[in-house]
């Protein structure tokens, strides 16, 4: 059976929301993460890293999303339901996959610590500092590029529905956790058909069954 290691505060949801469109049998072992946020030992034992999410299957051990949900696609996808088939949609696909953690979530990660710098861990007395800096920073640069983001987003769903094309794919399933922070994290108005996707997702029974299993879907900055 499918085994999904699951700490709490992960983006693990997008696995299960895969199984759950694949109709695939799992089990999901839940683990608290210590309190600086790392990794507990018991999933180091499953894989060195600590990585989160990590799929076991039959002998094989998968870390991140992208690659696990490749993995789920290639295995157990036989009809293709979860990939494109024409040229065009293949290549939105694979850029999708890639795009989501490569280069949306980066930004969102960096929006998450400058928007902490004034508040605790940071010591004390460097908070004012540390916030002053953290906001420079976001209203100067990275605002700026978030809304770039934004924008090229909000083009491409305006001409489909999913970000591959006319039905739900992997790349949905990927891109659904840093859409979802740029929604709830970005600062960002409007975005009228990136919010409808959002609608599609949340609408889906896949997705609801997924949130159930896993846990609240927590979004950096909350």
């Amino acid at each position: 059976m499918l085994t999904v290691h699951n700490p709490h505060q992960s983006r693990s949801q997008r696995v299960l929301w895969a199984l759950e469109e694949l109709q695939l049998s799992d089990q999901v072992v839940c683990y608290q993460r210590e309190k600086n946020m790392q990794a507990p030992a018991e999933l180091k034992k499953i894989h060195p890293l600590g990585k989160s999410p990590v799929l076991e299957d039959q002998g094989v051990v998968l870390a991140e999303s992208g690659a696990i949900l490749e993995y789920l696609q290639e295995t157990y996808d036989s009809a293709q339901q979860l990939r494109p088939l024409g040229r065009e949609e293949k290549l939105q696909y694979r850029f999708w996959l890639h795009y989501a953690e490569g280069s949306l979530m980066p930004l969102l990660l960096m929006k998450l610590v400058f928007a902490s710098l004034g508040k605790p861990p940071v010591p004390l007395g460097m908070r004012t500092l540390g916030g002053a800096l953290g906001k420079g920073v976001q209203k100067a640069w990275l605002d700026k590029q978030l809304a770039t983001h934004a924008a090229y987003i909000e083009q491409h769903l305006a001409r489909q529905p999913w970000f591959a094309g006319d039905a739900l794919s992997m790349a949905d399933i990927q891109m659904s956790f840093p859409v979802m922070a740029l929604l709830a994290r970005g600062g960002i108005e409007g975005l009228p058909h990136t919010r409808r996707w959002q609608q599609q997702v949340e609408s889906r029974p896949g997705w609801i069954n997924a949130i159930e299993r896993g846990g609240p879907f927590t979004l950096p900055g909350g």
